[in-house]
């Protein structure tokens, strides 16, 4: 069992974090629970027997999304009408009372609710990944085969489809996803290039199955409930993702790979791409992981490339291990190449050159 400041000093520097990628709401929420932890409130007996890292279980973003689930549902009409949806001029004066005691009255509900890992499947990193995209096409001119890790409801696998607006580029898609970020850097070289996607694949460990409508709700729930924008786009996304029959397979992230690249197509690009998905997997799988694939670039040719498109912590790649930075990389056989060109937060609120 983990001492009781561990996941006190979670909730408040998660609180830090939220406020940071521009969600007030969740920050005092979270401000809320440590409070309330510290006084042996309805927090501390859901979570104070919580025996791993309750940083990187996200524990303080579970038990948020069990109260969203309770709004979005329609459990507790007493708290959606102090929720942002409802109430634009939300206080957390008026919210919490609701909230703990909804809390108290749903202990066992909210303890099994927060065994499950939050995902949100955010569909702004494919901003930062897209110049990526754009330079594979134009330099080998071929169709590309996507493999995607870590895909959870598979959302980005449409990357193509959406449209990307900033104050300096834009690129119109053919859905109604729309995205959008400060864009600082560069403007992307070939930002007008012809796509051709010839085959979509990804694999996830839990994949979120949107034929559910209730994994569907459940995918919602851990987007931050004043952030309007977030919402929307991630209700089109959804939308376009049912619309287009996208699949994700249920498959741990290294036996998938391996098979994958062993029955690669003899023509195309086939680009492995991931988000955020390498903080997940013991470091020894990370290490596997990053073998197979530069192994599978050994036995690349010009008619048969490989790319390696990720947006991951800089850490991963030898970077500062403190830093909260993540970057955009590319890497392509045959040759090797390396190119690190961007870097944002894990939310994609913003870009800059590398």
């Amino acid at each position: 069992m983990l001492g009781d400041s561990k996941i006190v000093d979670h909730f408040v520097e998660q609180a830090r974090w939220c406020e940071d990628l521009g969600s007030p709401f969740t920050a005092q929420l979270l401000r809320r629970f440590a409070t309330d932890f510290d006084q042996s409130g309805p927090v501390h007996t859901i979570c104070s027997d919580w025996t791993s890292n309750p940083r990187k279980d996200a524990l303080g973003l579970r038990l948020a999304g069990a109260l969203h689930h309770a709004v979005l549902n329609g459990t507790s009409p007493d708290l959606a009408a102090v929720y942002p949806a409802r109430s634009p001029d939300w206080d957390l004066d008026r919210v919490w009372p609701v909230a703990r005691l909804w809390l108290k009255e749903n202990t066992e509900h909210v303890r099994a609710f927060i065994q499950s890992p939050p995902q949100t499947n955010e569909t702004r990193r494919s901003i930062i990944l897209l110049p990526g995209f754009l330079k594979l096409a134009a330099r080998f001119g071929q169709p590309l085969h996507l493999l995607e890790l870590g895909a959870s409801a598979g959302l980005n696998q449409n990357w193509d489809r959406f449209n990307y607006q900033t104050e300096s580029w834009q690129r119109r898609g053919t859905s109604d996803v729309t995205i959008r970020t400060d864009w600082r850097a560069a403007v992307p070289e070939h930002v007008d290039a012809e796509i051709e996607v010839a085959t979509r694949q990804a694999c996830d460990l839990k994949p979120v199955d949107l034929s559910e409508p209730g994994q569907a709700m459940r995918l919602k729930c851990y987007t931050w409930p004043d952030q309007d924008e977030r919402l929307q786009r991630l209700d089109a996304a959804i939308q376009l993702a049912q619309d287009a029959g996208t699949k994700v397979d249920q498959a741990d992230a290294l036996s998938w790979l391996k098979d994958k690249l062993a029955n690669r197509p003899k023509t195309g690009v086939t680009v492995i791409y991931h988000s955020v998905f390498l903080i997940y997997p013991p470091r020894e799988v990370i290490a596997a992981i990053m073998d197979t694939i530069r192994m599978a670039g050994d036995g690349a040719t010009e008619q048969a490339p490989l790319a390696w498109l990720s947006y991951e912590s800089e850490a991963l790649f030898g970077g500062d291990r403190q830093s909260p930075k993540m970057r955009a990389r590319l890497e392509t056989w045959p040759g090797g190449a390396v190119e690190t060109y961007a870097e944002s937060d894990g939310h994609v609120t913003s870009v800059e050159d590398y």
